[in-house]
């Protein structure tokens, strides 16, 4: 039986999009787990109202020499981007208003992760698979633990 997600660190999300020119960055804060298995780091939350995905639960996977990133959303809108250096991928994407598949390419995979923590960052471009560009996206991810309250109870 599987355990439940644990929210015992503080995810910070930054996202910023380019697009024709224009510039669109969205933060988020929330609470999640982070776990080292194998030669991968996954990074797990729920979403919220306030990313229009309530009810989905992300997951974020970075192999340790930082080659690929897969970002996977599980629920009513589910989705995965893998972002690999060197290669592109023909993604499929949930918008809620229906499901396109999108051409995904990294620029840049970053991390100093550890076991109790740390960054990610990474770039990517989408087109629409034609090759036409849609946006350069860059996403920069931090994992701290949560420090317990003198107070709580074990």
């Amino acid at each position: 039986m599987a355990k439940p997600v644990e929210e015992n660190y503080l995810i910070t999300i930054k996202g910023t999009m380019e697009q024709n020119g224009e510039n669109d960055t969205v933060e988020l804060m929330t609470r999640g787990n982070f776990v080292q298995r194998g030669n991968s780091y996954y990074i797990v939350y729920a979403e919220t109202e306030a990313t229009g995905y309530a009810g989905c639960t992300t997951t974020v996977r970075v192999s340790q020499d930082a080659r690929l990133v897969s970002m996977t959303r599980f629920g009513k809108t589910s989705s995965q981007l893998i972002i690999e250096k060197g290669i592109r991928h023909l993604c499929h994407y949930e918008t809620g208003y229906g499901s396109i598949s999108l051409g995904v390419a990294a620029d840049v995979i970053e991390h100093n992760l550890l076991p109790d923590g740390g960054e990610l960052q990474f770039s990517y471009t989408l087109d629409s698979g034609a090759e036409t560009l849609i946006s350069r996206n860059s996403v920069l991810i931090t994992v701290e633990p949560l420090k317990k309250q003198e107070n709580e109870v074990e």
